[in-house]
């Protein structure tokens, strides 16, 4: 099936990333950083390969942000991510400041934006990016359903 528009080029480079870790066995999720429309940082899951249980994609992507700026706070840049944020990566996504949250397919069992704890309307978040769901969506849970029936 054809989307109805073509995927924003962010979110491509996102399921690019997702790809790339399923082949290196990570699970797939991939994430970018843009400022002014230009990545500036980019991450795919590490868990395994770094034995790292904070490695996930939007980790790894925002780390590379801040070290690329020079700031922790990432201020005025998105995220683009295959998979709706868990409680983890939505706490850092608020506590860097991200302007606007673009993600794939929603994580009933993990997820902490639409899901679980919904972060982001909770009084003690400080910060709240504008949240759009549902880019890349189909490709995305494809990614991550074959990924899983392979090892079920």
């Amino acid at each position: 099936m054809v989307p109805p528009f073509p995927l924003p080029s962010p979110m491509r480079r996102a399921l690019d990333l997702a790809i790339a870790a399923e082949r290196a066995g990570e699970v797939p999720i991939g994430a970018v950083v843009t400022r002014d429309g230009q990545i500036i940082g980019e991450g795919e899951n590490r868990n395994r390969r770094d034995n790292d249980p904070t490695a996930h994609a939007e980790i790894v992507a925002l780390r590379a942000a801040a070290a690329q700026i020079g700031d922790f706070r990432l201020t005025g840049c998105d995220l683009w991510v295959t998979l709706e944020p868990c409680p983890m990566c939505a706490g850092a996504i608020s506590h860097a400041r991200i302007a606007r949250l673009y993600y794939g397919a929603s994580d009933p069992k993990g997820g902490a934006i639409e899901q679980g704890p919904r972060l982001f309307t909770q009084p003690q978040c400080l910060h709240r990016p504008e949240v759009y769901g549902g880019l890349g969506e189909a490709e995305a849970s494809a990614l991550l359903r074959d990924f899983f029936a392979v090892r079920r």
